[in-house]
């Protein structure tokens, strides 16, 4: 099997990864890829979003199958192309992945699906907008960029002053660009964010084990929304009950849902949620594997990887054998360039990634990164995903910050506390 990776961040190096270790996978493609890809696969000098460019390699490469990481070629229309060409590939159409390309179309879905979520309203034009906060008793809300914006269009706001604020930076400002054109402002809910991911090919779901991402950028939650600083598996924030009630009240919810609208769902649904004091509620849709939390997921999978995504490209994934996890919990924790979320440099030689991998249990995922000159550079804002495994969870996070000490650069920082909301749900 010929397999082509569309992306070049930390997910897409973890599924490098993990599908080069199936014995039906003979050649791995990563376009465009990053320093870590190279280790696994042959990286191409092709953007995610080239659609053409990926569309001519594939077929002239004849590629069986190509598994597309981040979501920007998703909501453009990567798999339109490719399936009208007949090449399989794994991941929504373009009318599916509206699920995360649009905020105001997900609230839409939910809405008329009673999937559980904050109440909401959605804007066209900033001075509505404010004159909804204004009109409102002082209270936290949530202020949302309807399109992409690479996981930081979202601005959780303590005051008034605050939501005003995000609604200048985004709607008048432009901040994400067209992104920002419209906007959703809702409740702010209290509780823990989780990950649930699962892979459907519109008829059958098959959960994925759970997961916390840590999307703040400082310790205890402070700061900025970023891309994700780290994560672990499993949260045990989720009892095997909790997960049969996400997956009736929302996994088969939203997948029903877009079937009804003629946009079948393939590919990964994740959902966000927010453990309220009422229940999970969907915080967002995303449309593919998350990042960072492909990275400790796939470093549990125990099953072969490769056949389950062709199963899915080819609609059968009914007749996949379950999953099969290993039991021990993982961490990943992320070591980002000086300055990020806002403006960061580029170019700075890492040191130390051989002594990290040495250290037991752990692998280290490149995310922002390439090779230049036998040299690993930096290359974005989100670098390293230093992941590892343990017996039990405060093992995983010791491997993994064991690690990080390890690896160095100019700048070079984390968040020190991943996993550790996990803590009052266990006896360690």
């Amino acid at each position: 099997m010929k397999i082509l990776i569309v992306g070049q961040g930390g997910r897409e190096h973890a599924l490098a990864w993990k599908l080069r270790s199936s014995p039906l996978v003979k050649e791995i493609f990563c376009a465009p890829g990053n320093a870590g890809t190279a280790l696994e696969a042959v990286n191409l000098e092709l953007a995610a979003t080239d659609i053409a460019g990926l569309l001519d390699f594939a077929r002239k490469e004849r590629i069986d199958l190509t598994v597309v990481g981040p979501e920007a070629p998703l909501v453009a229309g990567l798999v339109d192309a490719f399936d009208k060409e007949g090449l399989r590939v794994f991941g929504p159409s373009r009318q599916a992945a509206e699920l995360e390309g649009s905020k105001v179309f997900a609230k839409d879905v939910m809405r008329s699906a009673a999937i559980p979520t904050a109440e909401s309203q959605v804007f066209n034009n900033a001075d509505a907008a404010e004159a909804y906060v204004e009109g409102r008793e002082e209270t936290r809300l949530v202020v949302k960029a309807d399109g992409l914006a690479s996981g930081k269009g979202v601005t959780v706001c303590q005051s008034r002053a605050e939501a005003l604020d995000a609604i200048r930076r985004i709607m008048r400002g432009r901040e994400f660009g067209d992104a920002g054109a419209k906007l959703v402002i809702e409740e702010c809910l209290d509780g823990e964010e989780v990950s649930i991911l699962a892979l459907t090919d519109g008829e059958t779901i098959i959960p994925l084990e759970t997961s916390q991402d840590h999307k703040a950028a400082y310790d205890e939650d402070k700061g900025p929304n970023t891309g994700g600083m780290g994560a672990y598996s499993p949260a045990p924030q989720i009892s095997p009950l909790m997960m049969d009630n996400i997956i009736g009240q929302i996994l088969v919810p939203a997948v029903h849902a877009m079937k009804r609208r003629n946009r079948p769902f393939k590919g990964v649904l994740y959902a966000g949620l927010m453990m309220s004091y009422q229940g999970p509620k969907v915080l967002e849709f995303n449309v593919r594997f998350g990042d960072p939390e492909a990275q400790p997921l796939l470093m549990r999978l125990k099953s072969d990887l490769a056949p389950v995504l062709m199963a899915l490209a080819e609609g059968r994934l009914g007749e996949i054998d379950a999953l099969q996890w290993d039991k021990r919990p993982s961490v990943c924790v992320v070591m980002a360039a000086e300055g990020y979320p806002g403006d960061y440099p580029k170019g700075q030689v890492i040191r130390g990634l051989d002594e990290a991998a040495q250290v037991e249990g752990v692998k280290v995922f490149h995310a922002g990164t390439t090779l230049k000159n036998g040299q690993v550079l930096t290359n974005g804002g989100r670098v390293l995903g230093v992941t590892a495994i343990g017996d039990r969870l405060g093992d995983a996070k010791l491997r993994a910050y064991q690690a990080v000490k390890h690896i160095r650069w100019p700048g070079a920082w984390c968040r020190h506390d991943i996993s550790d909301k996990a803590r009052q749900y266990l006896r360690e």
